[in-house]
């Protein structure tokens, strides 16, 4: 009973982190998009997904090591999108536990995605590192926050970059949860924890799971966002 009302609280919580997700992408694309008095025309959907489309591509001005960088993020984004739908729609959709041919697929993916989110991580990294921009652009935040609390004026300058702080912040919060991620399913392997245990390093697989889910795609959007604006 107890393990029920866990289970059905995860597939609650998911549906409405995912709901909220969505939402809050289409609602920012929409007011930076059509937010200033643009005309929505259907052909700019239609630019809009043949840009999207091209950005899957290998330019041929790039070198051998841009090359093998862009085909790692692609690699990472293939098996992620197989990741999140054979760990999460078993549960979600289904309404039952990840099982089967859903498993097999999930751990198959899983193991060669650890290696080529490692080489990311190593190969991208230099990308979104913070710069002078970054920590201007976070003590500018951080000063309208506080004026909007305190009411006081502060000498926060207009925000620029955001959707590459954005990204660069997200990127390493990818990084970060990689690791409980992956840790939490190594440690079931092994018979060292008792059966309580276990259950919690799967409870916590889940839950960082769907915020590693959430973040990635949203990551994702921020950098479709940059390059189509380029």
């Amino acid at each position: 009973m107890a393990e029920k009302f866990v289970s059905d609280m995860f597939r609650t919580i998911s549906i409405i982190a995912f709901a909220v997700t969505l939402v809050g992408i289409i609602a920012h694309y929409t007011a930076f998009t059509y937010g200033k008095g643009q005309q929505w025309r259907p052909i700019d959907v239609l630019k809009k997904l043949v840009n999207l489309f091209t950005l899957l591509f290998i330019e041929q001005k790039l070198n051998l090591v841009e090359v093998v960088r862009k085909l790692i993020y692609l690699v990472v984004i293939i098996h992620f999108v197989v990741l999140a739908v054979t760990g999460f729609y078993p549960r979600l959709v289904l309404d039952r536990q990840i099982s089967g041919y859903w498993l097999m697929l999930h751990v198959t993916f899983a193991a060669v995605f650890t290696a080529c989110l490692a080489l990311l991580a190593v190969m991208w990294a230099h990308n979104f590192r913070f710069n002078n921009c970054s920590w201007t652009l976070m003590q500018n935040m951080f000063q309208r926050v506080l004026q909007r609390v305190t009411g006081l004026k502060t000498d926060a300058e207009p925000l620029r970059e955001s959707f590459h702080f954005g990204q660069k912040t997200l990127f390493w919060l990818i990084i970060l949860l990689a690791l409980p991620l992956i840790l939490s399913t190594i440690l079931v392997m092994f018979p060292l924890f008792e059966t309580g245990q276990q259950k919690l390093f799967l409870e916590a697989h889940r839950y960082t799971a769907l915020v590693f889910v959430l973040v990635a795609v949203i990551h994702t959007y921020l950098v479709v966002r940059t390059q189509m604006k380029e």
